[in-house]
């Protein structure tokens, strides 16, 4: 079925906005009325019709907006994508993998021919159309992980696997809350993953880690992961900051139900054939804090949620500064009725 797609701004002027079906296909990520940062892995084996669980990789109506937001944010500074040299095998295993589920998944949209190692791929949304020899990366404009990811939602990191750890070695990282991808590149996954406070006293990424090096081929996996900014804006990396920074002294009663969002991430995780790599697809999702209360449960249990984050949590997911603003707010949309257990909307 074909999408439509929305003109629209992640930066400037702001003019993003969920439909009603994309409220309520949101990745809500709260299934209790507390929350504790959690491994919470399981099998990304598709999921009900029309939800962001459907497919290997979502699209939705802000594709096209997204991607011509990437252009932007890799004109500015090139260095969002990097992929050490070694990694070339893997890059040929993401661009695979892409192409061959978009095509599959989203056929009035994306399509692929593939003759051999010449293949031919069709972007209608992005109106690109490129021939071009599986391998040689000379008979592409970009080289191929760029290339492939520059029309996907979300950021990517390929993580390579040796000496028993993986390693972010790769990586299309324009979307990000507030990390580097230069400062990150070539870390090991717990040094990539050290500033979250209390997972690694309670063992989280030991448990993470120990899981994602026994990745199977075909297996793939998920997670959600969250936090809040102000503003539907994208690009909230450091190198950034002077532009989006002030803006969480800019929350005020009156403003916080359009201003304040939810940004979820919905996080895969794939074993790369030739490689035997790890793709990790980190997929974007923003809602603001009025479109989440149309839901009564939501808007409840995000209030009960923010109400008792611990300090270093909420100083973590960068909303100290706002948060007394937003329960306030969303506590007038909480009765005190007991809420059954599950992320799902009314």
């Amino acid at each position: 079925m074909a999408i439509a797609f929305h003109d629209e701004t992640f930066r400037n002027d702001y003019t993003y906005r969920n439909s009603d079906e994309g409220v309520r296909r949101f990745p809500f990520p709260f299934g209790q009325d507390e929350y504790m940062y959690s491994v919470n892995i399981e099998p990304h084996a598709g999921g009900a019709p029309g939800s962001v669980y459907e497919h290997a990789f979502d699209i939705d109506e802000h594709y096209v907006s997204e991607c011509r937001d990437r252009a932007i944010t890799l004109e500015r500074d090139p260095g969002r994508c990097e992929s050490l040299p070694h990694m070339i095998d893997a890059e040929w295993d993401v661009l695979e993998l892409i192409m061959t589920s978009l095509a599959r998944d989203y056929p009035d949209h994306f399509r692929l021919r593939q003759d051999g190692t010449h293949w031919h791929w069709i972007n209608l949304p992005l109106g690109i159309e490129q021939s071009f020899v599986f391998g040689d990366a000379a008979t592409l404009p970009y080289p191929p992980f760029e290339y492939i990811t520059r029309q996907t939602q979300g950021d990517f990191v390929i993580l390579d696997q040796r000496d028993g750890d993986l390693w972010a070695d790769s990586g299309m990282i324009t979307q990000q809350a507030d990390w580097s991808l230069t400062f990150d590149v070539g870390m090991s996954f717990k040094e990539w993953h050290g500033p979250v406070p209390r997972a690694h006293e309670i063992g989280v990424f030991d448990r993470a880690l120990k899981y994602l090096l026994m990745l199977q081929l075909g297996k793939p996996v998920r997670r959600l992961n969250w936090t809040m900014t102000v503003n539907p804006r994208l690009d909230t990396a450091p190198e950034t900051y002077p532009e989006w920074g002030q803006d969480r002294a800019s929350v005020t009663p009156d403003n916080v139900a359009k201003k304040v969002h939810l940004r979820v991430e919905l996080q895969t995780l794939f074993r790369l054939p030739r490689s035997n790599g790890v793709l990790f697809s980190i997929r974007g999702y923003l809602a603001s804090v009025g479109d989440l209360a149309r839901y009564p449960r939501w808007g409840k249990r995000l209030h009960r949620v923010l109400r008792d984050l611990p300090q270093d949590l909420a100083e973590y997911k960068g909303l100290v500064r706002y948060k007394p603003t937003v329960v306030a707010w969303l506590s007038q949309q909480d009765d005190g009725a007991a809420l059954e257990v599950g992320t799902h909307p009314e």
